[in-house]
Parts: structure tokens; C-alpha cells; sequence
């Protein structure tokens, strides 16, 4: 069986096709990756921009990734090496024929003070990057983060929000290794190992995430929650691109068997492809499932091989075979209207019944989440002027399940929107940079219904089990304790090295959260040295 499914690949992968070899790997970040808009939205070419992170050998991104990656940097062999090193090159860069590899150090440290709680906060953050290529089909990249910090009050309230007193995990990071305390304590880090055995097939093992879409969030699989460990591998059929995804990940809130055991792990799964079918129209189709590795019984089942062919859809297997696993599918829209600019679209599909959702009783079974935006480059016609408007919404109990193992999470937090499920949200963002100036604004507005107490669900809690709703029926967005999130936050950076997005900013955050019960608010202003490319959220 397992003999015929690889011939299977073999044989499809070995078709002629005009595709490009790729393996170079860019760290997924939407503040840098809108900066590539420009060639990602436009009409005159057929980029697959809905798979992140982007293999930026790409020839259709190649050239202005380049131009980002040595902006401001000039070339005048006298300067010393510490000028080099600050400003213009990575701290070790070898170039050999046939192998390149570099290094850096990379530091992120803010002070900042957040003015309506009267309460300082900061972040001392050591880290290192090492990645490197070793001929043209083998590419690699590891980064790791030594972190403390004092967060602002509403941060501190999410990573304490579980109800296990132990389990504290900072936002799409990792434990909280203070258990708590006022001072966090974590660490983080990625891995990757990137193959490209053929010019159209790339195969990558690591720990990291994967984003699906062209938002800034995801109702698919987004990049909040923390790495986890996956193969995946991504065919390119001409204007087709197709991945495949086999994740492993935990739940360390699920109720253990004995108290020796170690936290509950599942499986996960999950297939897109994206078809550009034209310059300007693209499709995508996305299905997903998450298992236990052992059952509510204890029974280890550990990797299902049922979901080990890489070109089937899910959804019809799993019905077949009677299981109880959790289900997803989705799909995706792209249409350039203009040159570099785009509107956008997901639907996610969790749980349907028919008769329920066209007579509109609101059943608890009727699960979904759609979103609909636009984003584009030179809006105005000035150049380098980056936008977005995105719209969000999430039906109550979307991405919970009957058994919590099988939810749709890890590691404590959604795969993915931040709020879970019970919401709308209405996010825009600027970009705007001119030499090595960078300017970030954003503005949201959340509408989500939270549970008045422990025993409530109204659906926005995807821990809790969706067949113990408050409602069978009646449900609609909103419902429960009714809140209103308004968030908005403002950044300029100053690029001093752009191999490693290097940078002195400064920031400020207005958050206002409200509901019946409490009014929260936040005014924060910081500033500090940064580095990196990774994806950070604080925006919930």
C-alpha cells in the first residue's frame, strides 16, 4: 500500500512541467511580506501568494526581495567591520561554491510604559538566526529566542486565562517557564530543513508554522499559535501549487489519563492547492484533520497511514471510514481588480446540517467562518504606500469539537483566528517606507460574545465541547456576555541592518475593551532595538 501511494507521487511529480527550483526560506512576517505587494498583486504575473512562508528563490519575488535585503546598504569597501556588521552584512556571511551560510545575532529590546494601568513594561530578548544553502536543492534555517518580559495587563490576562493554574503559554510562543509570576520566562524556536530533489517539488521538515491565505488573519491555518513539528511537502504543476501538511501537536489542557503522563498530543493533516487561473483569478481549496493520539480510553492510535497519500481530499475518507475525528474544509478566492491590488476571500467549512441552516434556526451544528478584504501596494499612486481592509467573521462553537483533543488548536491556541469562534472583526492596515524608514499603522474593531461564567458556552471558547452549547439553537454571532474590542496601534522603525530587519522604534497601542461586566483599557507607548522577521500578535 505504501509502496503504490509513493509510485503515485513519483510518478505525478516526475510529469514536465515549466516551474523554477526553490529551497531559500523567508520567515513568515506580514509586516515584511506586504512589502513585496507590489510583485505579489500583480496582473502580469501568476504568483501563488496565498501559501506562507514564501520560498524566495521565486523569480516572480527573487529580484524585489533582493532590493529589500539591501536597502540603505552601500558599498564602500573602507568602512570598518563594525560598520559592516551593524549596518550592512549579516555577523558571518560565507558565499562558497556550492555552500553559503549566515549568522546573526539577534536582540529585541523594549521598554515601554503603559500609561492607563501605570505599569512599566519591557522585553529582553536574545536570539540567533543560522541558516545557508548547501548546493541549489538543500537549504536550512534554525532561530532561537531567550526571552524575559513584563507584559501590559491584557497580555497577562490572556497567558493566565486556562483554567490549569500551571499552564501559562505566551502568546503563539511557549511556556511560561515563571509559572505565572509577574517577570515571564520563555523560550522559542524554529527549525527548518528545506529539499528541492526536483525543480517542482520542495520538501521541508521542521517546527514552525504555516499560513494559509492573503489576510492578515486566517479562518484556515494562521500563524498565532506556537510552532509545532511538521513534513510538508509542496508540488508546483505549472499554475498549480499543491501542499500537504502532516503536523504533530498537543493540548496540554486536555484532562491526562494518570498523572504520570505527559501532555495529550494529536495529529493533524492538511492539504491546499491553489490554482492560479489566470493573471488575475486564483482558486484554493484547503481541507484539514485533527486526531488524538491516543483515544478517550487511553488507547494509543498514534498516526493514522489512512491519511498518509498526499492527493486525496479528506473529508469523504474520513465520513467512510465512521470516525469520530475532526473534519475541515475551505476554500479560497483571489481577484486582482487593478495592477497590485487585490480582493481576497476564505470560507471555512466545519460542521453543516442542511435542514438547519436553510430554515435559519441558528443550529449549534451549523459551524463556519468567512472572511472577505482587499490589500494592495501604491495606494494613491505613491509608491511603496502598502494597504489592507479585511473583514472576519466566525459562527458560534466554529473550530470545537465533542472531545477537546480534537479541536481545532495547538498548544493552548486557535489554528486559526485569535478569537476563536462568536465574532466579527474589522481590521485595516498602512505600510508606508521611504529609505530605511518604516511606518505601521493599524486599526480593528472586534464584536464577540465571551462566556458571563464557568459554566456558560456560548461558543467563542473552542476548549469547550460544542454538543454542551448554552443554546441547541438560537445562536448567532455576539451572543453571551456581548463585547467590543477597539484596537488600534502605530509603529516608525529605523532599518540600521535590513539582513536581519535590525531596527531602533518606537510604538504606542490604544486598546478599550468592553462588555456589561468590565471595561478594560490600555494606553502604551515603547521603544527599543529590534530584530528578526517572525510574527508577534498582541492585537486581542
Amino acid at each position: 500500500m505504501k509502496r503504490k501511494l509513493l509510485g503515485i507521487v513519483i510518478i505525478l511529480f516526475l510529469c514536465h512541467i515549466n516551474a523554477q527550483a526553490q529551497s531559500n526560506y523567508l520567515p513568515y512576517a506580514y509586516q515584511f511580506y506586504q512589502k513585496l505587494d507590489s510583485s505579489v498583486y500583480s496582473n502580469k504575473s501568476r504568483f501563488h501568494s496565498s501559501m506562507k512562508p514564501f520560498l524566495v528563490d521565486d523569480t516572480l519575488i527573487s529580484r524585489q526581495y533582493q532590493s529589500l535585503m539591501n536597502a540603505g546598504v552601500d558599498s564602500i569597501s573602507k568602512r570598518s567591520w563594525l560598520h559592516r556588521k551593524i549596518f550592512n552584512e549579516h555577523l558571518v556571511d560565507i558565499k562558497e561554491k556550492g555552500f553559503t551560510a549566515y549568522v546573526d545575532y539577534l536582540p529585541d529590546l523594549t521598554l515601554g510604559r503603559d500609561f492607563s494601568n501605570s505599569k512599566t513594561t519591557w522585553l529582553n530578548t536574545r536570539g540567533y538566526q543560522v541558516g545557508g544553502t548547501i548546493g541549489s536543492k538543500f537549504s536550512f534555517y534554525t532561530s532561537g529566542y531567550e526571552n524575559q518580559a513584563v507584559f501590559a495587563d491584557y497580555v497577562d490576562k490572556y497567558i493566565n486565562r486556562t483554567a490549569n493554574s500551571v499552564i501559562y503559554i505566551v502568546p503563539g510562543q511557549a511556556y511560561d517557564r515563571s509559572f505565572g509570576k509577574r517577570i515571564r520566562d520563555w523560550s522559542y524556536s524554529t527549525a527548518l530543513l528545506s529539499y528541492t530533489p526536483v525543480k517542482y517539488l520542495n520538501i521541508a521538515l521542521g517546527q514552525d508554522k504555516t499560513f494559509i491565505g492573503d489576510g492578515y488573519r486566517s479562518v484556515l491555518l494562521s500563524d498565532f499559535a506556537s510552532n509545532y513539528p511538521f513534513l510538508k511537502l509542496t508540488g508546483t504543476l505549472g499554475n498549480v501549487r499543491y501542499m500537504a501538511m502532516w503536523a504533530y501537536m498537543q493540548d496540554p489542557t486536555a484532562p491526562k489519563f494518570s498523572y504520570q503522563d505527559d501532555y495529550r498530543r494529536k495529529w493533524g493533516v492538511f492539504h491546499y492547492l491553489d490554482w492560479n487561473v489566470s493573471n488575475k483569478v486564483s482558486l484554493g481549496f484547503f481541507d484539514s484533520i485533527i486526531w488524538g493520539d491516543k483515544d478517550e480510553a487511553g488507547n494509543k492510535r498514534g498516526f493514522d497511514f489512512n491519511y498518509g497519500n498526499p492527493l486525496i481530499f479528506l473529508r469523504p475518507l474520513e465520513a467512510n471510514n465512521g470516525s469520530g475525528d475532526n473534519a475541515l474544509i475551505g476554500f479560497t478566492g483571489k481577484y486582482k481588480f487593478v495592477d497590485k491590488a487585490a480582493v481576497y476571500g476564505q470560507f471555512a467549512l466545519d460542521e453543516f446540517v442542511a435542514k438547519d441552516f436553510f430554515s435559519n434556526t441558528g443550529s449549534i451544528r451549523n459551524k463556519y467562518a468567512w472572511q472577505l478584504g482587499t490589500r494592495g501596494a501604491d495606494l494613491l499612486g505613491v509608491k511603496r504606500l502598502n494597504y489592507l481592509l479585511e473583514f472576519n467573521n466566525a459562527k458560534p462553537y466554529t473550530y470545537s469539537e465533542v472531545v477537546q483533543i480534537i479541536n481545532y488548536s495547538q498548544n493552548t491556541e486557535p489554528l486559526a483566528h485569535p478569537f476563536g469562534a462568536n465574532f466579527r472583526e474589522v481590521v485595516g492596515i498602512l505600510n508606508y517606507a521611504i529609505g530605511r524608514f518604516n511606518f505601521y499603522g493599524q486599526g480593528e474593531f472586534g464584536h464577540y460574545g465571551l462566556d458571563a461564567t464557568l459554566s456558560d458556552n456560548y461558543g467563542k471558547d473552542i476548549f469547550k465541547p460544542y454538543d454542551q452549547g448554552t443554546n441547541p439553537t438560537g445562536n448567532y454571532t455576539g451572543q453571551g456576555l456581548t463585547t467590543n474590542l477597539y484596537y488600534g496601534e502605530g509603529r516608525v522603525s529605523y532599518i540600521l541592518n535590513p539582513k536581519y530587519n535590525l531596527r531602533l522604534e518606537v510604538g504606542g497601542i490604544l486598546r478599550h475593551e468592553a462588555n456589561a461586566q468590565t471595561i478594560s483599557n490600555t494606553a502604551m507607548f515603547t521603544f527599543g532595538l529590534r530584530s528578526s522577521f517572525r510574527n508577534l500578535y498582541y492585537d486581542f
